[in-house]
């Protein structure tokens, strides 16, 4: 219960006095200690090994700031080459396209003289079988004619000529003959 009471009394503002040594307060103890502590770092080079350090830092820094632009710029150089390949794929596509269409209309040239060449010839050949055709059935007529002109001549020799008619034509082409 005394603590409570102390506790009470504290926050209702009582003032009591504040510890003092060597006639100082905790605030003047607080800085000396500061400065002292302050005092060994600077004695052992702490400020120095932290500027070390920064500096080290900053040089890592620095250094992957110049390959990180180092790697821009072959990235760079990279894109112009794969843009410049492209380009020549292109313009390679366009000229295999520009042969592939004069060799098609080639194409398609070389066949139409070939199917016309094709057709002049069947057509000559057909007009070959015609003529042969013609002259084979002119000969077989002038055959047929030819027989049937010697079958009729026959006829009338037969119907026409008796014996004695044949041995004076018999006679006359012996005659003929010796005559030779």
């Amino acid at each position: 219960m005394a603590n409570f009471l102390t506790i009470l009394s504290e926050a209702a503002g009582e003032a009591h006095a504040d510890p003092t040594a060597f006639g100082m307060d905790a605030t003047v103890w607080v800085s000396i200690a500061m400065l002292v502590f302050l005092g060994i770092l600077v004695w052992k080079g702490v400020p120095g090994a932290i500027g070390a350090m920064l500096d080290k830092r900053i040089a890592e820094i620095s250094k992957q700031l110049n390959e990180a632009e180092q790697l821009r710029l072959d990235a760079e150089s990279l894109k112009a080459e794969y843009e410049a390949k492209l380009a020549d794929a292109a313009k390679e596509a366009d000229e295999m396209r520009a042969r592939a269409d004069a060799e098609a209309e080639a194409l398609v040239a070389k066949a139409k003289a070939d199917a016309t060449a094709l057709i002049a010839r069947r057509k000559q050949m057909a007009e070959d079988r015609i003529a042969a055709a013609e002259a084979n059935a002119l000969a077989e007529v002038r055959t047929a004619t030819a027989k049937a002109a010697t079958e009729a001549a026959a006829r009338l020799i037969a119907d026409k000529h008796d014996a004695k008619a044949d041995k004076a034509l018999v006679d006359q082409a012996i005659a003929g003959v010796a005559k030779s």
